[in-house]
C-alpha cells in the first residue's frame, strides 16, 4: 500500500466518454483519486453520489475527482446517466492502477476468498505525490459524538483533509 510522502504511479486510462486520461496531464492539480469495486452496487453507488453531490465544493477547492474501478467504460457511462453523477470515472478492466496503488489485494466474503478492489482514496498533490490515504473505506460510518450517534461521510472527511492540506 502507497504511503502519504510516496510517488502517485503514473497512469494512463479511458474515462467513462473513452476519452485516455493521463496522470501527466493532472501535474499542477490536487487530485482526489478513489478505488471501488463495482458500479450499481450499493456502497458505490452511495460513494459516487456522496462524491458528486459535493462536486462543486471540490471545484472550489480546485481538485479533481477521479473514480476508477476495474468495469468498463460502457459500464461508467450508464453507471453516471442511470445516477446523474457529474464525477469521472476511470476504468481500469486490466487492473494494472489497481495493482499499482496496491489496492488489488485478496478479500474474503461469507467464507470465500478471493482478490478484489479494497475501496481506498488518495489525495494527490499538485507534484504528484500521495499527500492522504484512507484505506478499508466505510462510506457513511456512525461515530459517537457527545454521547449522540452522527453519520460521518467519507467524502465530508476527504474534503475537510484536502482543505487542511492546501491550507498549509
Amino acid at each position: 500500500m502507497l504511503e502519504v510522502g510516496n510517488k502517485a504511479p503514473d497512469f494512463c486510462a479511458k474515462n467513462q466518454d473513452d476519452i485516455e486520461i493521463c496522470s501527466r496531464d493532472l501535474k499542477g492539480k490536487w487530485v482526489v483519486l478513489y478505488f471501488y469495486p463495482k458500479d450499481l452496487t450499493p456502497g458505490c453507488t452511495t460513494q459516487a453520489c456522496d462524491f458528486t453531490d459535493q462536486h462543486m465544493q471540490f471545484d472550489d477547492l480546485d481538485a479533481m475527482i477521479l473514480g476508477v474501478s476495474p468495469d468498463s467504460t460502457k459500464k461508467h457511462r450508464d453507471f453516471i446517466e442511470k445516477k446523474d453523477l457529474t464525477i469521472t470515472l476511470l476504468s481500469d478492466e486490466t487492473k494494472k492502477m489497481c495493482e499499482d496503488y496496491g489496492v488489488w489485494q485478496l478479500k474474503q466474503f461469507m467464507g470465500k476468498e478471493f482478490m478484489g478492489v479494497v475501496r481506498t482514496t488518495f489525495i494527490i498533490n499538485p507534484e504528484g505525490n500521495i499527500a492522504a490515504v484512507w484505506d478499508k473505506v466505510n462510506v457513511r460510518k456512525k461515530k459517537s459524538v457527545k454521547g449522540e450517534k452522527i453519520e460521518v461521510l467519507h467524502v465530508s472527511e476527504v474534503k475537510e483533509k484536502l482543505a487542511e492540506l492546501q491550507a498549509k
